[in-house]
């Protein structure tokens, strides 16, 4: 998959989810956030479930690799991380302001750098590295409402507990990219709704008009469903770091519609921390990567073109376009510009 295409799927992933906070603040008013977590995730799994019915042609040719049981530990993981990420997330959007909450969303880049780094050996540059930290220290600013006291926000420190939860989630969706996209949202969906369904029966609150529940459904369909489908497919080409520092994006969409929508206050603490997150984005989106690495033989079966470098291997035959089967990569030593993509996870 072509690099290009990677960062496309990221910035839509990131625009749709930048909708998340404004909105769920508007939810959170009608519904008990456990069952609006709920919500969201049924939503996009049942979302996500639709279009896979009434698209004919997609189960009919899938050009997708299915999940193995050697991916299920990843799969449960993720599912559970996505029960608590965002009930954290909504305690958090109830107790601040929707522009913080949707800000303090940035702090996921540091996370998932971190957790990728320390468990996937993704390589962090200095870059990435400054951007981390200037994003660290703005999740503080966030965070922190009297300096001279050290008085913390509730509600920013519930939102960096999601933000954490997500950092290792991303992780773990980052080791299923190569699957259906697809079929990795719908378990997400159902897997994590039912969970946190099951959740706000035993400690939170099934109740709520109809009309509000299909909002958040709605919402949950386009926050999560199609984000998610665009994130997995972005994984694949950018690794999970990267990824997070392209959705970085969804931070300062959800801002926009909150000082648009919401009309929440600006204080000089939020334009400073504005400011620093905007600089560390910047950061993390500018690293360069290139080195001599070795590409060890492997088979594995994805989704790919013969087009690239990295897939002319034979025998096989002559197919034009994205296709799915398993293949072999014979021993490569080379040097160009890449990405922790599915191809480039190497030690370094």
């Amino acid at each position: 998959m072509k690099t290009n295409y990677s960062v496309i799927y990221a910035i839509l992933a990131a625009v749709l989810f930048g909708i998340n906070a404004p909105f769920s603040k508007i939810l959170v008013n009608q519904i008990n956030p456990l069952f609006l977590a709920a919500l969201l995730y049924l939503g996009a799994g049942i979302g996500m479930t639709v279009l896979t019915v009434l698209n004919k042609k997609r189960r009919s040719e899938s050009r997708e690799a299915k999940l193995t049981k050697g991916e299920w530990p990843y799969v449960i993981l993720m599912i559970l991380l996505d029960i608590a990420a965002p009930i954290f997330l909504l305690i958090g959007i109830s107790m601040t302001s929707s522009s913080t909450a949707a800000l303090l969303g940035t702090f996921e880049i540091a996370a998932t750098s971190i957790v990728a780094m320390i468990f996937f050996k993704e390589a962090i540059g200095k870059r990435l590295w400054l951007a981390i930290i200037f994003i660290t220290l703005a999740s503080i600013l966030l965070t922190v409402t009297d300096m001279s006291t050290i008085n913390l926000s509730m509600g920013a420190i519930f939102v960096m507990l999601s933000c954490l939860c997500w950092g290792f989630e991303n992780n773990c969706t980052r080791n299923l990219s190569l699957k259906d996209p697809v079929q990795v949202v719908i378990l997400k969906g159902f897997g994590s709704g039912l969970g946190a369904l099951l959740i706000a029966f035993i400690w939170g609150e099934i109740s709520g008009t109809i009309f509000y529940i299909v909002m958040a459904m709605v919402l949950g369909f386009v926050a999560y469903g199609l984000s998610i489908f665009f994130y997995v497919k972005a994984q694949r080409g950018l690794g999970a770091a990267r990824t997070s520092a392209y959705y970085a994006a969804a931070p300062f969409m959800g801002v926009l519609i909150s000082w648009l929508v919401l009309r929440d206050p600006i204080s000089l603490s939020f334009l400073v921390a504005l400011g620093i997150m905007i600089l560390g984005t910047w950061l993390a989106l500018s690293e360069n990567h290139e080195h001599v690495h070795t590409h060890e033989e492997e088979t594995h079966n994805h989704s790919h073109s013969h087009e690239d470098i990295h897939h002319c291997h034979d025998p096989h035959q002559i197919v034009s376009g994205e296709h799915c089967h398993e293949h072999t990569h014979q021993k490569t030593v080379h040097e160009h510009h890449h990405l922790p993509d599915v191809h480039h996870r190497h030690q370094h």
